[in-house]
């Protein structure tokens, strides 16, 4: 007989959009245990499996917590409600919870507290009785218990007949329940115990605000983007880089302020498409796409959208994983744009061999490879590029370079080795052709560091204080390390631009300007600072517009990154470019 044996969801509050997929341990006739289904189209033994989803219609019009939205409310600032800051952003499930994210709550609604008199803050909350309270920080606050989820009689409906379930708005404030029955296959009657889950209340999926694209090649302010949301101008593309965070680094130990349910792959992904289709790019590069997500989201999904692909997976030297969970570059472009001419792919791993095997003593291999062998790659793609001038179609070769390179803050020689081993690969492809060049990723590399010298400036300064990590001697002497690309940081532009602008001002003031580099493109709790880049030879190719930077306080008000609603600890750069060199037909 088949019995489901364990029955639980994946993430305890449904978002809108975000497809459920419960897991369900059954046992087969055969009395063996399998998660794998056994539908009505592929009975098993003369049984199978039925799934009905149903919506529990509950009292909408009670508050849920604006940090923990399967909670209902039990308070409420006052301080919200007087400088008019979105009623749902005002609510609290406990004095706890009201008191432990008081510091990023306040920015809400700037000083809501006052001062007593012996110097200790008061907190003005109001509770779910209606009452004003004073909550102290210095002793433990009471609170009222919290409000009951039932409201007179329940109504439900059916919503669903399959094993999966994707909310609706309409299904936002109720509870969703499965519930799961082996049945005959014949007569479809039940042959077994029925098993039931239900979730939390459902939630709509945040909405940040769209970040805009800001014109430096020109006088206008904005680009002026076509009814398919690209660019107008005639003979430019655009390229976004984004680290999307792999859902195997996405863990509650890491980033234990995002909510559980935000931190989820199937929310992650759904708001991650979403947002990386959003800015519309002629050419993305990815990084951190485990294997199995590119095989089966990333890939089919952009494909949907006109995207051809081509993917890199990490080698497996600094790993024990397997190759689904293993993260890589992916690189995607609009085929309609773009025709793959070369695909090129680096392997520091392999480099780190021929190095050790070439320069280190022997008595240093084995220490040399510990140091120098990680799974860091590059995938280079060189393609033509369709433009059109006044009617007429014309071609363009263009390389693209998409990486990742080692994360350890302290392996400063293995940097800069890999930097230079990456650039002098380039230097054979681009140089020669005289083609463009982007170079795209998460670099792992500050801005000022020796490594980000070596990019931007095509040597080391001798002094530098990286260089005095070297234990194998393979960053000496330091005038070897060079290259001919005539690289640019793209988000310099910003730094760089003269005149008086609102919106670049605004622009100038998120960017450091010792380094011309972004204040940050990665912020966590526990780090916040500038990892990515775009760099295009600026020989070739002039900077037309960017997608303007997000501010530390817009992010801080979250807590960090990732958060609802942004689902990487990165965020996305995206560059609008200009071809200047003479096209061919």
């Amino acid at each position: 007989m088949l019995t489901v044996l364990r029955l639980h969801l994946p993430t305890e509050i449904p978002v809108v959009g975000c497809e459920i997929t419960p897991y369900v341990l059954l046992k087969r006739p055969d009395n063996t245990v399998s998660p794998q289904d056994i539908p009505e189209s592929a009975p098993v033994g003369g049984c199978c499996m039925r799934y009905k989803w149903y919506r529990i219609l509950i009292d909408k019009n009670a508050p849920v917590c604006s940090f923990h939205p399967n909670e209902l409310a039990t308070l409420q600032c006052i301080g919200c409600v007087k400088t008019k800051v979105p009623t749902a952003k005002s609510y609290h499930c406990t004095s706890k919870c009201f008191l432990d994210s008081w510091k990023h709550h306040l920015a809400l609604h700037g000083r809501a507290s006052k001062v007593n008199e012996s110097g200790q803050e008061e907190l003005a909350v109001r509770t779910s009785s209606g009452l004003s309270d004073a909550v102290n920080t210095s002793s433990t606050p009471l609170y009222t218990p919290n409000i009951s989820e039932k409201s007179g009689s329940e109504s439900v409906f059916v919503v669903g007949h399959s094993r999966t379930y994707t909310p609706t708005a309409d299904d936002v404030g109720h509870v969703l329940k499965l519930e799961c029955i082996p049945v005959n296959a014949e007569n479809r009657i039940p042959i077994g115990i029925s098993k039931q889950v239900a979730t939390s209340r459902v939630i709509p999926a945040p909405s940040p605000r769209p970040r805009r694209m800001i014109k430096v090649g020109g006088s206008d302010f904005l680009t002026h983007l076509d009814r398919n949301g690209r660019s107008a101008s005639s003979g430019t593309f655009t390229v976004l880089s984004y680290n999307v965070l792999a859902d195997q680094y996405a863990t509650s130990d890491l980033y234990g302020y995002c909510p559980s349910w935000a931190l989820a792959w199937p929310y992650r992904r759904q708001n991650l498409l979403k947002e990386i289709l959003g800015y519309r790019a002629d050419i993305v590069c990815l990084q951190e796409v485990q294997n199995n997500h590119f095989e089966d989201f990333f890939s089919p999904e952009l494909d949907k959208h006109g995207y051809q692909a081509f993917y890199k997976m990490k080698t497996k030297e600094a790993s024990s994983r397997n190759d689904n969970t293993v993260d890589g570059c992916a690189t995607f472009f609009r085929r309609d744009r773009f025709s793959p001419v070369k695909k090129y792919e680096v392997e520091f791993s392999k480099a780190a061999e021929s190095l050790t095997d070439a320069v280190i003593q022997p008595g240093q291999k084995k220490l040399a490879l510990s140091r120098l062998n990680k799974d860091n790659v590059a995938l280079i793609v060189v393609l033509e590029a369709k433009f059109s001038y006044h009617g007429v179609d014309n071609r363009q070769l263009l390389c693209v370079a998409n990486t990742h390179l080692d994360v350890h803050p302290d392996l400063k020689d293995v940097k800069i080795w890999q930097v230079h081993t990456l650039l002098k690969g380039i230097e054979k492809i681009a140089v020669t052709g005289d083609i463009p060049l982007l170079v795209c990723g998460d670099f792992n590399l500050v801005p000022g560091s020796a490594s980000h010298g070596l990019i931007v400036m095509g040597k080391i300064d001798q002094f530098h204080p990286d260089l005095g990590v070297d234990p194998l001697g393979i960053v000496r002497p330091p005038n070897k390390l060079n290259h001919q690309l005539p690289l640019v940081s793209a988000y310099s532009t910003f730094a760089r631009m003269v005149g008086v602008n609102l919106g670049l001002e605004l622009q100038r003031r998120k960017m450091d300007p010792t380094t011309n580099e972004p204040l940050f493109t990665s912020c966590t709790r526990n780090f916040i600072g500038t990892l990515d880049y775009i760099f295009y030879s600026a020989d070739t190719l002039s900077v037309e517009s960017l997608l303007e930077l997000l501010d530390e306080d817009s992010l801080r008000k979250d807590t960090a990154l990732p958060s609802p609603v942004w689902s990487s600890d990165h965020i996305a750069l995206l560059a609008e470019f200009r071809c200047q060199t003479r096209m061919w037909r």
